[in-house]
């Protein structure tokens, strides 16, 4: 009996400390660092943060600004809080490198007994039996998957986040009339706006990319074959990724080293089997600027429609990096750039094929069991019908279609080429804007929407990051700098991504969503 009443009494004492974090504890704009330095403390737990992060969610999120980035709550969130405090309180010890993150997860990751509907109405309530291999990783390193977040549909769009199963837009939290951009627009303001410490976007032409330079976020695409897609709802495999996006390029590389790796499940992941996954923190090194050799690649972005205001702060980033000790070449051309486009002939739209591939994986438990019953149900936003009724059309297999092989050789030419030129002139790294214009008004789509991820990242399957670099309009619209590096040097860019982000440290919480009282 004594014994047990000890017990009861370590217990309460481990977890006295909630009710102080809620107000000792700065929550906006804290890193995995600090949190995990509060409860090594003992004056943080894990149950504190989930319900102070809660707490934000119900202000901000449907009330207040109604930033509109969550689908569903994950209604355990606070039991999974207290079973780490009990562990943490019995042996002292943390699961993994992300125990007590609370994680904003983007709705077509798989995840147990949440819904996972790819922003699709016919989709609404679907929970899955099993995890997405990165949601599965997360969750043994620790995280706790707080919420699911909004979606372009399908990840269709890159300009905007819209869609069936949930009204309304996802609003960019530094500015309430505009947009997030796509498809992890939900993911990227949620993240921005300290309703989770970190998310997980995908990445198939732009979205994860955009939405973090639209909300002044680090985001990272890397290469294909580094991270497992497996457990996603896919738009395109040719081309889709998945992976963090943070207030921190050290948060960012942090979830990066738990996603990483190799998944039987997914074959484009056989690049990594059998290899050990490089130390990401051994890059978060002061002065990792000092002796990089950068480009700019102009050709990613420039254009007659390139925003002023967005060409000074992207010139104001070359001369930080010249500041902090990087050589930067102003203008890097890729000569075979447009004769290696133009060999690219025919279509390739492999949604169809490899949608109803996904669907069929779910077993009985899915509502709808092809695409062909999504477009027939009508249960879609009008938006993506054109696009939607296209895709059905397509019956044969990506693999059969001359534009998608067509699609392989123009990936397969570009990576050469833009690998050999970075060997010539012995280039750590190129740059360019993530996007060449600020952020445009909800609904507004005949604006130059300035997307400039689509190309070079995708294309070549070489990783990308994208970095605060500054704000247009008044100082209040987010711009990002991508750093575009060679295949699986991920380490490289993390550095001169970490040395550019200490040098300015342009991160800032947005005006919409401050502390909650």
């Amino acid at each position: 009996m004594t014994r047990r009443l000890l017990a009861v009494a370590a217990l309460l004492v481990s977890l006295a400390p909630s009710v102080r974090a809620q107000t000792s504890f700065q929550l906006d704009e804290t890193t995995i660092a600090n949190v995990h330095a509060a409860i090594r403390a003992g004056t943080l737990t894990c149950h504190a943060l989930v319900q102070a992060y809660l707490r934000r969610i119900d202000a901000y999120d449907k009330q207040g600004p109604a930033i509109n980035a969550i689908t569903v709550v994950n209604p355990d969130a606070l039991a999974t809080a207290d079973s780490l405090d009990r562990r943490y309180a019995a042996t002292r010890a943390f699961v993994g490198p992300l125990h007590c993150v609370p994680m904003i997860v983007k709705d077509n990751f798989q995840t147990i007994g949440l819904q996972t509907a790819a922003g699709n109405l016919a989709l609404k309530g679907y929970t899955p039996a099993k995890d997405a291999f990165q949601v599965g990783r997360i969750k043994e390193a620790g995280a706790i998957v707080l919420a699911k977040s909004n979606m372009a549909e399908f990840a269709f769009s890159p300009y905007e986040t819209v869609n069936s199963v949930l009204p309304g837009y996802t609003k960019n939290p530094y500015a309430l009339d505009r947009v997030t951009a796509g498809s992890s627009g939900g993911t990227a303001a949620a993240v921005a706006a300290d309703l989770g410490e970190v998310g997980l976007g995908t990445d198939t032409g732009n979205s994860i990319r955009g939405p973090s330079s639209h909300q002044a976020l680090v985001g990272i695409r890397s290469t294909m074959g580094l991270t497992s897609r497996a457990g996603i709802a896919p738009l395109s495999l040719f081309a889709d990724i998945a992976g963090p996006m943070a207030r921190t390029v050290a948060d960012a590389a942090t979830v990066l080293q738990v996603v990483a790796g190799y998944d039987p499940d997914d074959p484009v992941t056989e690049a990594v089997k059998g290899k050990a996954t490089p130390d990401y923190s051994a890059s978060l090194v002061a002065g990792g600027l000092k002796g990089a050799r950068i480009g700019v690649l102009r050709q990613a972005f420039e254009s007659p429609t390139v925003d002023p205001e967005v060409r000074a702060v992207f010139n104001r980033a070359i001369d930080d990096l010249r500041k902090a000790g990087a050589t930067v070449l102003d203008t890097v051309m890729i000569t075979q750039l447009d004769s290696i486009r133009r060999s690219g002939r025919g279509g390739c739209n492999p949604f169809k094929y490899e949608f109803n591939a996904w669907l069929a994986q779910q077993g009985d438990r899915v509502p709808v069991k092809s695409l062909d019953s999504i477009v027939r149900s009508g249960r879609y936003h009008p938006s993506i019908q054109a696009r939607l009724e296209a895709a059905a059309r397509v019956e044969q297999v990506p693999d059969s279609i001359p534009g998608c092989q067509s699609r392989q050789r123009v990936r397969d030419g570009l990576r050469s080429v833009v690998t050999q030129t970075m060997d010539r002139l012995q280039l750590d790294a190129v740059i360019y804007p993530t996007w060449s214009n600020p952020p445009r008004l909800i609904g507004d789509l005949n604006t130059p929407a300035g997307d400039n991820s689509q190309v070079f990242s995708p294309t070549t399957g070489m990783p990308a990051i994208t970095v605060p670099m500054g704000y247009t309009r008044n100082n209040t619209l987010p711009a990002g700098l991508q750093m575009l590096g060679r295949a699986f040097d991920e380490p490289r860019l993390i550095k001169l991504a970490y040395g550019y982000e200490q040098a300015t440290k342009w991160r800032k919480e947005p005006a919409t969503t401050p502390p909650v009282k």
